[in-house]
């Protein structure tokens, strides 16, 4: 909003335009231009309702990236080894591994991680009672202050099962301490509420950055999800967290694509006018499954039964892996696949049906895991058998593009986050950028349907209720 100021009953003055923004720290140039505007008249420059951009506040920055990419290294590495351990392989992709292992393996290896996890999870709740732990709520709804030793317990415990072959992502552990040593070092900079949620959501938005290798994609979920605003204030601090973040991680993870080895597949009228057409059946899709993640998070075991809820839940992953191995862990070798053009028709459908009901069967046992890899798998099955069948109309168009549109319409719709979604895709797999004019189509499409339907996101739908009784529910 803006008010008009007459200097004086001047006859043929002009009203002189004040903004009623404010940057904040001022322009260290004082002397406007004389157009007698402000930097501050373009709107994504101010710090209105942001945090103020101080040297202390930069010093944190830098060093929560720090933070983030040496604990996310960490967390990977522990990662790759119960995965290396579970199923006895020491090199190449999870896939590769499980379907190396007996049937007999698979199934011990689920029911093991089910009563760690049941157990690990209940004693960390119960003795962590009231501490915060979810870096959503403390962004939205707090002060931005985590609780360092559940979130370390809860990302521990999160790594070591999928490393066993649950089916839930493996980024909510580096995107959870990093929101968490966000939050003790805005303690030691003594940081104002605002600065901390800001710093938070950096360190969140980080984390998912180093694990992925993808500090564009990473500072715009800081800026979208967590945020919620793409200004200046935020995205300078969001990238360069995520930045450091990111390169402090090649200490032990690799500088290549997350999803190596795709094919720059070329652009289409074909796969512009399927993804016209798909846009609105993967938003609706999405916009389900969305419902399914709430209604599961909501109902999911607690108390005494949250011990022996996994054991069952994670069993009964491990012996429909037996013949659908694609399944276990976040999805990542079941989205290579889509991406490579690798499946049937029939393969597809089903890994698409069943991969969202063992990710919802492992959230609802009580375990505590991401949706990213879920949720991107599931697009990019689903979008390969969509393109496989339109491919009978109008042939031409190779199964893996339809699988990369897909992949990024139903991360997108699911995250209500457009922009994040396109470039995780871009980064995850260096490839794609001949496809951005149908993955742009299919992504608005299925976003705008599933923010008119319902307006939930995989995020905003697991937020928790909160109630007094409850140790596994956030304080006030």
């Amino acid at each position: 909003m803006r008010r008009l100021r007459w200097p004086g009953w001047i006859r043929g003055a002009r009203p002189t335009r004040v903004s009623e923004r404010l940057r904040r720290p001022q322009p260290l140039v004082k002397q406007r231009l004389p157009s007698g505007r402000g930097a501050m008249e373009q709107p994504n420059i101010t710090s209105d309702g942001s945090a103020i951009l101080t040297p202390v506040f930069w010093v944190m920055v830098a060093m929560t990236g720090v933070a983030t990419g040496l604990l996310s290294a960490a967390l990977m590495g522990l990662l790759f080894n119960v995965q290396y351990l579970a199923f006895g392989y020491h090199s190449g992709s999870l896939q590769h591994g499980i379907e190396q292992a007996s049937a007999v393996r698979r199934v011990a290896s689920l029911l093991i991680a089910g009563a760690f996890g049941g157990v690990a999870w209940y004693l960390l709740r119960r003795y962590t009672k009231g501490k915060p732990s979810e870096i959503d709520e403390a962004v939205w709804n707090g002060e931005g202050r985590l609780s360092p030793l559940r979130c370390l317990g809860t990302s521990v415990i999160s790594e070591i099962v999928i490393g066993m072959g649950a089916s839930i992502g493996r980024e909510a552990a580096p995107k959870l301490l990093g929101g968490a040593s966000a939050s003790v070092l805005a303690g030691w900079g003594g940081l104002s509420d605002q600065q901390r949620r800001l710093l938070v959501a950096c360190g969140g938005g980080a984390g998912l950055a180093a694990v992925y290798n993808v500090p564009l994609a990473g500072a715009l979920f800081t800026a979208e999800v967590l945020v919620g605003s793409i200004s200046l204030p935020v995205m300078l601090p969001a990238i360069a967290c995520s930045w450091i973040a990111t390169t402090t991680a090649w200490i032990y993870l690799p500088e290549q694509a997350t999803y190596p080895g795709i094919p720059d597949y070329r652009f289409s009228g074909s796969l512009l006018t399927w993804s016209l057409l798909a846009g609105p059946v993967i938003g609706l899709i999405s916009a389900g499954y969305i419902r399914l993640i709430g209604w599961v998070s909501h109902v999911r075991a607690r108390g005494v039964r949250a011990v022996f809820a996994p054991v069952l839940a994670f069993g009964v992953l491990g012996v429909i892996g037996i013949w659908y191995p694609q399944l276990f862990g976040n999805g990542k070798d079941m989205a290579h696949d889509a991406f490579l053009g690798v499946g049937s028709i029939g393969l597809l459908l089903t890994l698409f049906a069943l991969k969202p009901l063992v990710t919802a069967l492992c959230l609802g046992s009580g375990a505590s895991g991401g949706l990213f890899t879920p949720t991107l798998s599931t697009g990019a099955v689903l979008g390969g058998a969509l393109g496989m069948a339109w491919s009978h109309a109008w042939p031409g168009s190779p199964a893996g593009a339809f699988a990369m549109i897909g992949a990024a319409a139903m991360i997108g719709a699911a995250m209500q986050a457009p922009l994040a979604a396109l470039a995780l895709v871009l980064e995850l797999t260096h490839s794609g950028f001949a496809l951005m004019a149908p993955m742009l189509a299919a992504t608005v499409i299925a976003t705008a349907v599933v923010f008119y339907i319902d307006g939930y996101s995989i995020y905003s739908a697991r937020l928790p209720a909160y109630r007094a009784d409850d140790p596994e529910s956030p304080p006030a």
